[in-house]
Parts: C-alpha cells; sequence; structure tokens
C-alpha cells in the first residue's frame, strides 16, 4: 500500500504533492450529521483517520442509514406493543399523534445513545 510520493519545489524547500482520495458528495441526514460533530469533539483521531482514509463520508452515511432504519424499526414495535392502530387515528386523532410523537421520541433517544453518541 505504499505509493511513491511525489515532490514540488517552491523557492529552496520541497513539498510533498498530498491529496485527499475523492468521495461521493451525497446528502447527508440528521444522523449523520450529529455522529460527525460526535467525531469531531470527542474521537479525533478515528475522525481523521477516517477523513484521510477517505472513508469518512461513507461511514456518516452508512449511520444514518442504520439510524433511520432503527428509529422507524423501533416506532413500529412501539406503536404494535401499545396497540396504537389506524383505528385509534380515526378515533381520536389528537390522542394518536401524542402517542407517535412520545414513540418516535424514544426511539430516537435509544439510537442516538446507541448509535449515534458511541
Amino acid at each position: 500500500m505504499t505509493e511513491e510520493l511525489t515532490y514540488t519545489q517552491i523557492g529552496e524547500y520541497l513539498y510533498p504533492d498530498l491529496t485527499l482520495p475523492e468521495t461521493e458528495e451525497a446528502p447527508m441526514g440528521k444522523y449523520g450529521m450529529l455522529h460527525k460533530t460526535y467525531l469531531k469533539e470527542n474521537k479525533a483521531m478515528l475522525y481523521d483517520r477516517l477523513l484521510l482514509a477517505g472513508k469518512l463520508d461513507g461511514h456518516l452515511m452508512d449511520i444514518d442509514r442504520r439510524a433511520t432504519e432503527m428509529v422507524e424499526q423501533l416506532t413500529r414495535e412501539l406503536t404494535q406493543q401499545n396497540r396504537v392502530d389506524e383505528e385509534m387515528k380515526a378515533t381520536n386523532q389528537m390522542a394518536w399523534v401524542q402517542a407517535m410523537n412520545n414513540f418516535k421520541a424514544s426511539a430516537e433517544e435509544v439510537v442516538l445513545r446507541q448509535l449515534i453518541y458511541s
């Protein structure tokens, strides 16, 4: 994996020609951005290693995808466990909205603790 370095001479000094590998540009979601901030502030060595290897964006996209899927799955499980369904939505819409908001907040709390900030 060792590559021959090339240098550019500027004045009396030789500077290595270093470039970061090209990465795929894709929109990053909420969880990817939260994890990126966490890595920058708390795991700087890992952040730098991923960035220099060109793997940071892929890692963040994977975290974002997994977190989104996990929130959706946990929300579905909570709605099934608590019998919150379309019938409740039709008969008592405000209670349904309140329950769904609580389930989503609970699911996000679990995801943030287990996946984003770990």
